[in-house]
């Protein structure tokens, strides 16, 4: 992408409506202020909220909230020139159940209070497998204590990802800390009973993977009290 492009993006995004761009300051250093009032400040209903983690173009977050109007979907990512066409999407779209937050995933905790968050979706992650990049893991251990800061008792987390090491990592932390593994495929596309919302959505890179005959996992579970 050209700087030119970029950068028109990026002045987008100042005025784009569903889109909040807070400085880390303003997290760290501040109360940040849509923290514990996400329903009620930005999207100006009670409707449960669901995150996207890492939402890259926002395909997910926009495929989502097409199929659930009862739900806010928020895509979270660090990279605004990505989630800028997701954004511009659900405008035109008239998709009032969406929107976009640009800030790192390890604030997460907060920028969110606790219990104001009703699931997660961890889409397609980069998997660090060099294990000197294990803390940057998105469902590393403390990753997994963030999330279960945020989310409500009966919350849910989604991981859908290309990366098998990712899948069997996931497993194997779910395991050993006793949460509780509600769902797992390690090949999801040819399982005839998968959940539609997990079938029936695709990113670009997910369908070039899947050109590649490479196999897509799935993971749901509730992280325990």
């Amino acid at each position: 992408m050209g700087s030119k492009n970029k950068l028109k993006r990026f002045q987008d995004n100042e005025v784009f409506d569903n889109v909040i761009q807070p400085l880390r300051s303003e997290i760290v250093d501040e109360e940040f202020q849509f923290k514990g009032k996400w329903k009620r400040d930005f999207f100006k209903n009670d409707k449960p909220l669901i995150l996207e983690l890492g939402c890259g173009k926002g395909e997910y977050t926009l495929g989502l909230a097409k199929r659930n109007k009862d739900c806010n979907y928020l895509g979270i990512d660090i990279k605004g020139a990505r989630f800028w066409k997701g954004a511009k999407t659900a405008l035109e779209g008239d998709l009032s159940n969406v929107g976009f937050l640009r800030t790192q995933i390890e604030l997460v905790d907060q920028v969110f209070a606790k219990g104001e968050v009703d699931g997660i979706w961890i889409t397609f992650p980069d998997p660090q497998i060099k294990w000197k990049r294990t803390k940057h893991r998105m469902t590393n251990p403390q990753f997994l204590k963030k999330y279960k800061h945020i989310l409500t008792k009966e919350g849910i987390i989604h991981l859908k990802t290309d990366s098998e090491f990712m899948h069997g990592y996931t497993l194997g932390i779910l395991e050993g800390l006793g949460h509780e593994i509600i769902y797992a495929h390690h090949n999801i596309y040819v399982n005839h009973e998968a959940p539609e919302e997990v079938v029936g959505i695709k990113t670009f890179y997910e369908q070039q993977y899947l050109d590649k005959n490479k196999l897509i996992t799935y993971l749901k579970f509730r992280l325990k009290p």
